[in-house]
C-alpha cells in the first residue's frame, strides 16, 4: 500500500467531525503524508439538513457514493467508532474495493453479543431521557460526555465545545432516533469483512460491554487491545494511546505508513 492511501474516519451516534478534535491532526503527523478525511454520517455535522438512513447498510452506500465524489483514492484506510465502525463493517463487506484496511472502536455488534452487552442497562433511562423534549442542550451534551469519557480533566470545557457545535450544526431528535434505530437494526456478517482488522476497545466504557469487541475479535480472528482505563470515546480519551496499537498493528501487515 502507498505510503499516501488515505485514512477515513468515521464518528458515532448524533457526532460529527468535529468531535474527533485533534485526533486527525494527531493522525495525520503519525502517517506523513497519508490523507486524513473526515466523513459527517447524513443528519450529522454539515449534514444535518439531510434525512439519517435508518438502515447502516444505506450509510455504507453513502459512504462509497461520498468518496467517489470527493475524489478519494481506493483502497482507503478506514478508522470509525461505535455507530461508525458498523458503518465501517457494512462498508467493507458491500464495497470490497473501497477498503483496505479498518480500526474499529469500541463497536458492537449483532449476532455476537447480548443487547444488555451492546447498551449496558445503566443507560437506557438516561437515554430515554435524552430524546425527551424538555431536555437542555447542555443536560444533553453532559450527560453524553459522563456516558462516553473516563480521563477528562476539564470536563467544561469539552461540555462547552460540543454545546457551541450543537448550536452550530443541531440534530434533530429524528434523526437521532433513526441513527439508533439503524444501530440497533444491522447485523454482521458472521466471517470478517476485511483480511485487515484492528479492534480496540476500552475496559472502562460506560456505554457498551468490552466483550462485545472481544467477542468480535474471536469471530473475526482480529487483533485487539484493550484500553484499561479509557471511556467509550477512546480518541478523545487517549489518542496517544490509540495511535500507539495502529502503527505496530499496520507494521506487521506489511503496510507502509
Amino acid at each position: 500500500m502507498s505510503a499516501a492511501a488515505p485514512w477515513v474516519l468515521l464518528r458515532g451516534l448524533t457526532r460529527e467531525s468535529r468531535h474527533w478534535g485533534r485526533f486527525p491532526l494527531q493522525l495525520g503527523a503519525a502517517f506523513p503524508g497519508a490523507p486524513v478525511i473526515c466523513l459527517d454520517l447524513p443528519g450529522n455535522g454539515k449534514l444535518n439538513g439531510m434525512e439519517s438512513p435508518s438502515r447502516v447498510e444505506a450509510m455504507a452506500d453513502w459512504c462509497h457514493a461520498e468518496i467517489a465524489r470527493l475524489g478519494i483514492a481506493v483502497p482507503c484506510r478506514v478508522l470509525a467508532m461505535s455507530l461508525g465502525a458498523m458503518v465501517a463493517a457494512a462498508w467493507a463487506q458491500r464495497h470490497p474495493d473501497d477498503l483496505a484496511a479498518a480500526v474499529l472502536i469500541n463497536t458492537s455488534l449483532r449476532p455476537f453479543s447480548p443487547f444488555h452487552h451492546r447498551l449496558r442497562p445503566r443507560n437506557y433511562l438516561r437515554l430515554l431521557r435524552l430524546f425527551a423534549a424538555q431536555t437542555s442542550d447542555r443536560e444533553l451534551e453532559t450527560t453524553i460526555l459522563e456516558m462516553t469519557t473516563r480521563l477528562q480533566s476539564d470536563p467544561g470545557v469539552v461540555v462547552g465545545q460540543w454545546l457551541q457545535w450543537r448550536h452550530e450544526n443541531s440534530v434533530s431528535r429524528r434523526n437521532a432516533l433513526r441513527q439508533l434505530l439503524a444501530a440497533a437494526r444491522y447485523r454482521a456478517p458472521r466471517e470478517p469483512p476485511l483480511d485487515r482488522l484492528l479492534l480496540l476497545a476500552s475496559a472502562r466504557d460506560a456505554l457498551v460491554d468490552s466483550r462485545c469487541s472481544l467477542r468480535l475479535a474471536a469471530q473475526w480472528d482480529a487483533r485487539i487491545a484493550i484500553h484499561r482505563t479509557a471511556g467509550h470515546d477512546l480518541p478523545l480519551d487517549d489518542s496517544v494511546w490509540v495511535l500507539e496499537q495502529i502503527e505496530p498493528w499496520l507494521a506487521s501487515r506489511g503496510q507502509e505508513r
